[in-house]
């Protein structure tokens, strides 16, 4: 099974989302599953899982409501408060509810890059563990090292860390990421998600320039937790789908067979529980 494990749908007039605004220019309309699911059929992607893209336990909602029409969307990563205190009991709640695979805060607006480790989050973290959903990091460089600190205190919470962590990429790949890949790596519980690399890149950017953070995080993680997603519809600010996926397999060529299953799909299909 081929997986696309990160994409988006939402409706603007819905109100959920601050950073959506008529200057992210064609991101600011409506993304539906209509738009979307011919683009899986035809790349032969299987199913795709659906992640937040607000701090709103509605918009939640809505994404679950979305999974339950469509067979093809295999699961939500979903958003709620983990600072309330009775964060255990929603996280219950939601994990009851069928296709809840995981939740994702959204570290990467806080201003504090340690917010996560606050003891008033380790209730919520203990329950997600417990009801084996899975924590998707989406963080900026600057706050891999929480990230460590957090898969050490909780090694029974899967993490997978969205994005490569957001590299700036340019020439080179910085020291203070590369060496907080490394010791991210070094915790068993935490996957990454091969995913939103061209949005973080210069324009033109092709398989040469995402090379030597591929590489990289390869390197450290193995072929056995890395897991492709698209990042759409926030891809299309860079490039097309057949673009990503394009540039994907061109860096996915040296591998054999069962290692680029295991990143295009059966990685997914493990951690996430498909």
């Amino acid at each position: 099974m081929r997986i696309d494990s990160h994409f988006h749908l939402w409706r603007p007039a819905r109100g959920d989302y601050g950073w959506l605004t008529p200057a992210a220019g064609s991101l600011y309309r409506d993304h539906e599953p209509d738009e979307f699911a011919p683009l899986l059929a035809a790349h032969g992607i299987d199913a795709a899982i659906l992640v937040q893209a607000a701090p709103s336990a509605a918009e939640t909602e809505f994404l679950l409501a979305h999974a339950e029409l469509h067979p093809w969307i295999a699961g939500v990563v979903g958003w709620t408060d983990m600072a309330a205190g009775d964060a255990p009991a929603r996280i219950a709640a939601l994990a009851g509810t069928p296709k809840l695979l995981g939740l994702r805060p959204m570290l990467q607006d806080l201003s504090d890059p340690a917010w996560i480790l606050d003891d008033r989050i380790r209730p919520a973290l203990q329950a997600m563990a417990r009801h084996g959903l899975v924590f998707d990091a989406l963080v900026r460089a600057a706050q891999l090292p929480a990230i460590r600190v957090l898969a050490a205190r909780h090694p029974d919470l899967s993490i997978v860390l969205d994005h490569f962590g957001k590299p700036q990429i340019g020439d080179a790949p910085g020291s203070a990421w590369m060496d907080a890949i490394s010791a991210l790596a070094d915790a068993p519980n935490v996957a990454v998600k091969f995913s939103g690399l061209l949005t973080e890149s210069p324009a033109g950017a092709d398989a040469t320039t995402l090379a030597p953070f591929f590489d990289h995080v390869v390197r450290r993680f193995g072929a056995g937790r890395m897991i492709w997603g698209s990042d759409w519809p926030v891809l299309t600010m860079a490039g097309t789908y057949a673009d990503w996926l394009a540039i994907s397999h061109a860096l996915l060529a040296p591998f054999g067979s069962g290692a680029r299953k295991a990143i295009l799909g059966a990685n997914a299909a493990r951690i996430y529980k498909i």
